[in-house]
């Protein structure tokens, strides 16, 4: 079939042609949003998932649809290697501008801003990674001590105030949440808490990896009451049919039952897998029916692309002693493994591979389903890591 019009749409965060099966999780966002701006209390919706699931894709729906509806959003991303004062400083700038062009909060923002700049300027001392700068003088004694949870608090409180006078909400989007630094993001939960006590409308909806859970209930204890943790994972059956076949039934192609039977087995109703087949068989398939043959036919095709994108671009972030932890947790399959397992099969006591599993843990390539426990945070990592290792 002609690739020009192939509608799927395999990528990092890329949204798929048909969103399947996410509808409730996007209307409870909805609901928050909605009870925040009328003055209820409402819970920040933390997403968890495994890679592939389509955390991002969410996220950013649900930051779409807040816009549409005249939600003030600030999208931040926290990558490994930058601190959280430095990813949120120029989002929240750029909403707090917008909110200075209504009349009933031009005032407040203008504040908020002023505080955003003495916050900015106290940070640097201990965040040397911040070079966004607000070109205001500052709102002096706001946001402006150096110390992170006292004055991120302040901050929000400020910029809450002025989504009230707007009678909006300040929505903060925050993706790959797993890596903001325990300190920060306890910072983080402590001012959302703060403004929570005094009603005001700010939320925060954010996504990352399962170790998220762990990780903010560490980070401050009553973390749990705060937050929903949705469960994100592969598609239901139905749902993950109706991913591959609604797009192509849009442009007069057709799946064979065996054939939609066969994806949905070999990609567990994974999301982005389910794009990379669906993708796969466009290719190759003459259409307009796609058949088991087709599939078969294709799934080299889609095997070699995530090879060489989805599952390479993580393993090539492990040392040479990573790799081993992880061959080891392949040979035993896909998990989850208890540690001692694991540590076994490369021949080691579990006390000298411990820092090894918590830099994996760190870096996004397993998590601990529970204690002792160890698990891929990729989907089918195991095969993977078999074809290329040792062949299997």
């Amino acid at each position: 079939m002609d690739r020009r019009t192939n509608p799927y749409a395999p990528g990092a965060g890329t949204p798929p042609p048909e969103l399947a099966g996410r509808d409730a999780l996007i209307e409870d966002a909805e609901i928050a949003l909605d009870r925040l701006r009328g003055g209820l209390a409402a819970k920040s919706l933390l997403m968890v998932g495994l890679r592939g699931v389509g955390k991002t894709v969410l996220l950013n729906r649900i930051l779409y649809d807040a816009e549409k509806r005249e939600f003030e959003c600030a999208l931040i991303e926290a990558p490994e290697d930058r601190s959280l004062p430095a990813a949120l400083a120029g989002p929240l700038n750029s909403a707090l501008i917008r909110l200075s062009r209504s009349a009933h909060a031009r005032e407040l923002a203008r504040k908020a801003r002023r505080s955003l700049a003495g916050f900015v300027r106290a940070m640097k001392v201990s965040y040397e990674d911040i070079t966004f700068s607000v070109d205001l003088d500052a709102e002096e004694g706001v946001a402006d001590s150096g110390d992170l949870d006292t004055d991120l608090a302040a901050l929000l409180q400020v910029a809450g105030e002025a989504a009230r006078a707007r009678k909006t909400v300040l929505v903060l989007f925050i993706d790959e949440m797993q890596y903001v630094e325990e300190r920060q993001l306890g910072a983080l939960i402590t001012a959302l808490h703060r403004v929570a006590q005094r009603r005001l409308p700010v939320a925060l909806i954010g996504s990352g990896l399962p170790q998220l859970v762990g990780h903010v209930g560490v980070a401050k204890s009553y973390a749990e009451r705060m937050f929903s943790f949705p469960q994100i994972g592969p598609l239901p059956h139905d749902a993950a049919k109706q991913a591959l076949e609604t797009p192509a039934n849009r442009l007069g192609v057709a799946y064979s039952s065996d054939a939609l039977e066969e994806i949905l087995r070999i990609t567990d109703g994974y999301p982005y897998f389910l794009q990379e087949w669906g993708s796969a068989c466009w290719t190759v398939a003459d259409g307009p029916t796609v058949t088991r043959s087709d599939v078969e036919a294709a799934s080299p095709v889609a095997i070699g692309e995530l090879d060489s994108t989805f599952f390479r671009v993580r393993f090539e972030r492990t040392t040479p002693f990573e790799r081993c932890y992880l061959r080891a947790m392949a040979e035993l399959g896909p998990g989850p493994h208890r540690s001692g397992e694991i540590a076994t099969a490369m021949g080691r006591a579990v006390q000298r591979v411990a820092p090894t599993r918590s830099n994996l843990i760190r870096k996004g390539m397993i998590y601990s389903p529970a204690h002792g426990d160890t698990a891929f945070t990729v989907p089918l990592f195991d095969q993977y890591l078999k074809r290329t290792m040792y062949g299997g």
